[in-house]
């Protein structure tokens, strides 16, 4: 079978040339960080050679605006060897006593700026906020834009392939890593979308989006099953209203089918009749569509609003 996405293969730098860092000094100031900046918007790492923090945050910065395409630029200045740049920023009211600090510079002029060794999560979250307040974004929003598009077009060969270079791109994005897995689902590559959620970095494999798209895999198998023996669940509930189990089965079918609505009334009435049969199945089984189906589409919220009328009535 043809692999259709490895998660295990990393990217390679980015787009962006290594001309987006630089070392930066007292004479090339004015040219790489002030007027560079009314181009696109500039950090300067003002750092020193013995200062720990900074050997853990500019590996942080570099991959950061490696990874943003040439959409923002990083300046390095050694403030042991610009100590005349250093005095006139001070003198501005920068507050370069201690190192590591980063400055934003955005059209000429100072933006924002952080001190310390932030973890690479929060310099992503700096530079995010740096590109929206210069009316950008971050690649991966881009392709996550795409991606969603893709996907509401019912192009899920597209979809895959630019959730797959956005999990690339960002290999701890969660969003990107279940939608590699949907677009797979929905593909019928069952398989390959388990393998995917199966290898996807520990640090978002309790993720929500993650979660969600097992639940979804869980439910399009299930469903498949309980598609094909729809009309013998709905013979087994006319001979027997309280044949809970093939309510279950008949509310699993019908999501399959596409029928959300139908398939929370199922449950809705399974709960009716006997809340507590089989250890709250059918409550279990309705929290799992909602987390499949996301808990802001509208199905979701008219189921929640349905079982906690019945729960609380």
């Amino acid at each position: 079978m043809e692999v259709l996405f490895d998660p295990a293969r990393q990217a390679g730098p980015g787009a962006a040339g290594d001309d987006v860092i630089k070392d930066g000094d007292q004479k090339t100031f004015m040219q790489d960080v002030v007027q560079a900046s009314r181009e696109v918007p500039v950090l300067v790492d003002f750092w020193a050679t013995w200062c720990g923090p900074c050997k853990t945050l500019t590996p942080a910065l570099e991959k950061v605006v490696r990874a943003a395409g040439g959409r923002v630029r990083l300046v390095k200045v050694d403030i042991d060897k610009n100590r005349q740049l250093v005095a006139q920023l001070t003198q501005m009211g920068l507050p370069l006593q201690s190192v590591p600090t980063v400055v934003a510079f955005w059209q000429g002029q100072i933006l924002d700026l952080f001190q310390g060794a932030l973890p690479e999560s929060e310099v992503k979250r700096f530079i995010e906020g740096l590109l929206k307040a210069a009316g950008g974004q971050m690649p991966g929003a881009d392709l996550l834009a795409e991606a969603e598009a893709a996907v509401a077009q019912g192009d899920h060969a597209a979809a895959l392939e630019l959730y797959g270079a956005l999990a690339q791109q960002e290999p701890e994005n969660a969003k990107a890593f279940a939608g590699v897995a949907r677009a797979l689902l929905a593909l019928g590559e069952d398989e390959q979308a388990k393998a995917v959620l199966d290898n996807v970095p520990d640090k978002i494999r309790e993720a929500a989006e993650i979660t969600a798209a097992r639940s979804a895999i869980e439910l399009e198998v299930e469903g498949r099953r309980a598609r094909e023996m729809r009309a013998e669940f709905e013979g087994r509930i006319a001979a027997d209203p309280d044949d809970h189990a093939a309510r279950i089965e008949l509310a699993t079918a019908l999501n399959a089918a596409g029928d959300r609505d139908g398939a929370v009334d199922a449950l809705i009435e399974a709960i009716r009749r006997d809340r507590a049969w089989n250890e709250e199945a059918a409550r279990k089984q309705l929290l799992k569509f909602f987390e499949a189906w996301g808990f802001d589409d509208p199905a979701s919220k008219a189921g929640r609003r349905k079982l906690s009328t019945l729960l609380f009535s």
